[in-house]
């Protein structure tokens, strides 16, 4: 099978695309024919090798932790999955992705695919999607009727955190660029900030409950956010090379997330896809053999939106 590895840690040079063997699934595990799966800025640290301490890798190393595909074959003792059934998961991020023709999962980290959209489209939804609502829920803890800050609205995991928090009753005030401000407010924020030519401690005049950072920004200007949550709210922070800021004499919360699989949240995205509650944005499809240039072309900042990378036909 055909799959893109890197032997060595390095620029987007090293990524090869390459004949591997066809994995074999061993217990618990579920082989998966690959629909697509998708580019995160992570990709680039690890393949780099910048993040070999938190997600150590064995090389070579096959990157995608997205992964939508169909199942191919079943491991011993797995149940409540199918052959040829349409799934959708985040995969371990230290063992080998999904940027192959077939790949192995953990059944335990596989949901059913939503159907209202292409399953290679599909792709787009696992890490991003999870990131916005661990953020959102399980760390800044959002309610309806609270007021939201989305520092970097118009990036993939913004997207989504935009209509996941609107979906929740909260007030959205989100940061976007001009290119992106059609697309974060269709997503249903309340406020836009254009962080070109305002600075968000500028904009936001009445305190915020939650004030969710996506965006790499001076370490100067993500203390300053701490200064704009309400006395017991929080900074939920996802650019992990920089540490929240926290406020202890007001009980401001700083938190550094580390987003995680989570099968049960996953089939919850999936539904509220197949409702029309959330929408599931794709930038570009790229062939699996072209997923080299999108590295490189991610490397200087010219990738927009969210890239699924297509392995080719059966």
């Amino acid at each position: 099978m055909k799959a893109v590895r890197f032997h060595d840690y390095g620029d987007p040079d090293v990524l090869r695309y390459e004949d591997v063997e066809q994995p074999v699934p061993g217990a618990g595990q579920v082989r998966v024919r690959v629909a697509a799966t998708s580019f995160n800025s992570v990709d680039g640290n690890i393949r780099g090798g910048f993040m070999r301490g938190p997600i150590p890798v064995t090389l070579p190393h096959t990157p995608g932790f997205d992964v939508a595909g169909t199942v191919d074959a079943l491991g011993e003792g797995v149940a409540g999955l199918e052959v040829g059934a349409e799934v959708i998961g985040f995969l371990p991020m230290d063992k080998t992705g999904a940027a192959a023709e077939y790949v192995l999962a953990p059944a335990e980290v596989l949901t059913s695919a939503p159907t209202t959209v292409p399953l290679p489209d599909a792709a787009a939804l696992p890490v991003v999607g999870l990131t916005a609502y661990q953020a959102l829920f399980d760390h800044g803890n959002l309610e309806a009727g609270q007021r939201v800050l989305i520092n970097g609205a118009g990036g993939a995991v913004g997207s989504y955190a935009v209509q996941l928090a609107k979906r929740a009753g909260a007030h959205v005030i989100a940061t976007a660029s001009p290119r992106s401000a059609e697309a974060v407010t269709s997503a249903g924020a309340d406020e836009i900030v254009d962080h070109t030519t305002t600075r968000v401690t500028d904009a936001v005049t009445e305190p915020v409950d939650l004030a969710l950072n996506l965006a790499a920004i001076d370490p100067a200007e993500l203390t300053a956010l701490a200064g704009l949550v309400r006395p017991g709210g929080a900074v939920v922070n996802t650019t992990v090379w920089m540490p929240a800021p926290s406020d202890e004499e007001r009980g401001v919360r700083g938190i550094d997330l580390f987003v995680r699989s989570d099968a049960d949240q996953l089939a919850k995205l999936a539904a509220l896809v197949d409702r029309g509650e959330l929408r599931v944005d794709v930038a570009e499809r790229v062939p699996l053999s072209e997923l080299p240039a999108l590295h490189a072309r991610a490397a200087e900042g010219a990738v927009h939106g969210k890239a699924v990378v297509v392995p080719p036909a059966a």
